[in-house]
């Protein structure tokens, strides 16, 4: 998700969430861990984008039984945190990276960025998520779809009915209403420009984009700005006066709106465009140079267990990948189930990525 994811999603005005979890946070100028050999050993540093989020007993019950106080460094959109960790391979914030997607994972391995670890119970991960097989420098955390959401109230007062599909976004009874995020930077940003090349190939989706450009979509930096900020159907977006009714964002997003919505709404206040869907999967590895190589193994393998697996639903709005993981009701009533969303070989999203994001930069953002 992360949604964001992460992304999978992730947050509502999630501060709110951050606090209430316990997570032990720590800022991106002072971190334990790295390759300096000074992280301490009774503690392991967890780094990823700002949307990770695990349960306050869940995390305490495996601090209780590694012995190691779990450290947090959340980095900003996962786009921007990969960069960062790769600048900072040869002396990392931490020791465990998670958030790295299926959009960008190529740049991380290509980059030495993770060196190898096979997780306790690799067995149970579904194959379907399984990459990097032989070399086991990443591990399948959670997957999750990238689409358009929208904001329905807007759409009933309009009596307009909300956009289905990537064409429809390009219609003129939806300009100005799309907000979505840089592909350069964000996650779900590159996420959204892959599901259109994979809408409309290699030689249509500069078009696409060009037609979309002209009907007024919105780019900001991140997904927490994009939905917290400018989307006006979340209820962080609705405290910012956002004024934008489309968003992209994740098809587990509507399930946010009602867990932390006060009151709590009998129906989910947002909607997704299932037509709109790019299929997103995470991993988390073990940094290269980690100044707590034991206990960042032991982190990963948290990570992949049942325990792990069964809390992320309600905290970070992504679907577990590990089988037989029990989804909760209210992610299931009103989460959203894409049964076709695009995706792309890994192979041709590293052979593109950088190419296509420099074509989309000069074409959208100048």
């Amino acid at each position: 998700m992360s949604t964001t994811k992460s992304g999978s999603t992730k947050k509502v005005t999630f501060t709110a969430v951050a606090v209430g979890i316990g997570l032990v946070a720590v800022s991106a100028c002072g971190s334990s861990g790295g390759g300096s050999g000074t992280s301490d050993s009774k503690s392991v540093t967890l780094v990823s984008h700002d949307s990770f989020n695990v349960s306050k007993d869940v995390l305490k019950d495996f601090e209780k039984r590694s012995g190691y106080k779990v450290k947090v460094l959340k980095d900003g959109d996962a786009g921007a945190a990969v960069n960062k960790a790769i600048l900072s391979k040869d002396n990392p914030q931490g020791d465990v990276f998670f958030g790295v997607d299926n959009t960008l994972l190529s740049r991380a391995l290509d980059n030495g960025l993770f060196q190898a670890h096979e997780v306790k119970g690799s067995e149970k991960i579904k194959a379907e998520f399984r990459v990097d097989e032989g070399k086991h420098r990443v591990t399948p955390v959670d997957s999750g779809d990238i689409c358009v959401n929208y904001d329905k109230k807007y759409f009933a007062d309009k009596k307009l009915a909300p956009p289905k599909s990537f064409a429809d976004l390009t219609k003129p009874a939806y300009k100005n209403l799309l907000v979505t995020e840089n592909a350069s930077t964000s996650s779900p940003g590159l996420g959204f420009l892959l599901g259109t090349a994979a809408a409309y190939g290699d030689d249509g989706w500069a078009g696409y984009w060009k037609k979309l450009k002209a009907n007024g979509v919105k780019v900001v930096d991140g997904w927490e700005q994009a939905y917290n900020e400018e989307f006006s159907g979340s209820a962080g977006g609705k405290k910012a006066k956002g004024d934008r009714p489309l968003v992209v964002s994740y098809a587990s997003s509507p399930p946010v709106e009602v867990l932390y919505g006060e009151p709590q709404p009998k129906q989910a206040p947002t909607g997704v465009a299932t037509g709109t869907c790019f299929r997103q999967v995470e991993y988390a590895g073990l940094l290269s140079n980690a100044g707590n190589e034991k206990g960042g193994k032991a982190l990963l393998d948290f990570l992949a267990s049942q325990e792990f697996q069964e809390d992320m639903p309600l905290n970070m709005f992504v679907n577990p990948v590990r089988e037989g993981t029990k989804l909760p009701k209210l992610f299931t009533e009103h989460g959203v189930t894409v049964d076709d969303p695009q995706t792309m070989d890994p192979k041709k999203i590293a052979d593109n990525r950088e190419p296509w994001i420099k074509s989309w930069t000069s074409l959208v953002l100048k």
